[in-house]
């Protein structure tokens, strides 16, 4: 049985066709020519195979062979600079994976570009990203499902909070909707009639308590994009945030609603971990970016920027 190629012989595969010579990848390795040439050799008769054309070439030419073990060369070699980075992060204290639980009022294009910062920063982290609503956040990272959080604040918990931005809800139906047809402002009397759709939360935190409910009638759901789905098609009215409806309310497939009892809310936003638990380097990264991007964002009136508040905050929220 013949032996199987070395990590060292594949590296000097990649850098002798990186390079396009022997000798300059024996510069850049810094190794005698004659050890790049042995170790090609070994490799060829190892593998049974000619990597490289020698004979009628001022510089040695891939094979097709050669083109084909090259590209899983590069795997193998990428494999082992991830286990390296892996390791010299574990050193310096970088988590191996964050876990990460937002409220899905969060506006989906800061998700995404923080995300995308993510992965170039923090190549080997893996990320274990939950989304959710209301009670929800708080409870996956007290029950340590989850090393932050990002979203509002419902329930008692002693978790520290950093106040990183703001989210706006507003009360929004179909334009066929009963309630888009009245007189402005709209009676609380008039509102109570008409079906209210409203998201239902999964935690026990704040299980059986209503925020901004109404009507006499509610449809409970437990998802947001199906609550704007339906809203769109008038079977219901409620509150969903402006960033979500904002095409919706530019092409008038959605009015905004002008009621007595219920008028535009901005609610901030929180970065939350337990007290027990320091973020460590990639998720207090997270944290920051979070805030600098929604501090970007077009929900911030010209020239706001999100107040700090001190790190560590007891909140009993009502």
């Amino acid at each position: 049985m013949q032996p199987n190629p070395t990590l060292d012989q594949l590296q000097i595969l990649v850098t002798v066709a990186d390079t396009g010579s022997f000798s300059a990848a024996g510069r850049k390795l810094n190794r005698a020519q004659s050890v790049i040439s042995y170790a090609i050799a070994n490799l060829e008769a190892q593998l049974g195979l000619k990597l490289f054309e020698r004979e009628g070439t001022r510089e040695p030419q891939l094979t097709d062979v050669g083109r084909a073990t090259l590209e899983d060369a590069r795997r193998m070699v990428g494999v082992l600079q991830r286990i390296r980075s892996r390791v010299d992060g574990h050193k310096q204290g970088l988590e191996a994976e964050v876990s990460m639980s937002v409220d899905v009022t969060l506006p989906s294009p800061v998700l995404v570009r923080v995300l995308k910062a993510f992965e170039a920063q923090f190549p080997t982290v893996t990320l274990r990203l939950h989304i959710g609503s209301l009670g929800l956040i708080l409870d996956h990272v007290v029950g340590g499902q989850a090393d932050i959080g990002v979203g509002g604040i419902l329930g008692e918990a002693d978790v520290n909070l950093l106040r990183i931005g703001f989210m706006t809800l507003v009360p929004a139906a179909a334009p066929s909707h009963p309630l888009a047809l009245l007189p402005r402002p709209v009676p609380l009397e008039e509102v109570r009639e008409h079906i209210q759709l409203v998201v239902s939360d999964l935690s026990e935190r704040t299980r059986g308590r209503d925020y901004g409910v109404f009507a006499y009638r509610t449809w409970r759901l437990t998802d947001m994009r199906t609550k704007h789905a339906l809203m769109r098609e008038g079977l219901g009215w409620g509150g969903l945030p402006r960033w979500l409806i904002a095409d919706d309310l530019a092409s008038g497939h959605l009015v905004e609603l002008d009621l007595e009892p219920y008028s535009e809310v901005r609610s901030p936003l929180y970065a939350i971990h337990r007290t027990d638990r320091s973020p460590k380097p990639a998720a207090a990264w997270l944290i920051n970016q979070f805030k600098r991007q929604l501090g970007c964002f077009n929900e911030f009136e010209p020239g706001e920027v999100p107040e700090e508040e001190p790190e560590t905050v007891r909140r009993s929220a009502p």
